[in-house]
């Protein structure tokens, strides 16, 4: 039985989490890193964005089996589960996209005129790790309220 002491403690506990910055900042990354990857990943399949096979690089498209737009589907699958990881275990999940970042960034760097994509995607990268330090922080106290 919960009185009416304890619910107003967590009530008011609650309101002084979203007052804080760093938690906010910890929720706006969360919901975009568990959005975008997820759309990105699912796009790998429609291709309505943009042509994504023309974003392999030419020597990653020669050592996998198959078409790149094949790679592209293995690509758009792990996308849609790192961002589900960042949904379930932002802590994990934030790690686990900025790795994928990094590999994409050598892809990128290894195109030429690529170089503005992957200059964006390591910013992505310090953001999605910015994001798994805040998850250390602030998604192990949301679970204690």
């Amino acid at each position: 039985m919960s009185s009416a002491t304890t619910t107003t403690t967590s009530a008011a506990s609650r309101r002084s989490a979203l007052s804080d910055p760093g938690y906010q900042a910890f929720v706006i990354l969360r919901t975009g890193f568990t959005v975008a990857p997820i759309l990105f990943g699912l796009d790998k399949f429609a291709n309505l964005l943009v042509d994504w096979p023309a974003y392999l690089a030419p020597w990653i498209n020669d050592i996998v089996p198959g078409s790149a737009q094949a790679a592209m589907y293995a690509v758009g699958v792990i996308e849609i589960v790192a961002g589900l990881a960042v949904a379930l275990a932002p802590r994990f999940g934030g790690w686990l996209v900025a790795g994928w970042l990094a590999g994409i960034i050598v892809n990128l760097l290894t195109i030429p005129d690529y170089y503005d994509i992957a200059l964006r995607d390591f910013g992505l990268l310090l953001g999605a790790v910015a994001l798994a330090r805040l998850a250390q922080r602030y998604n192990d106290k949301r679970r204690s309220h």
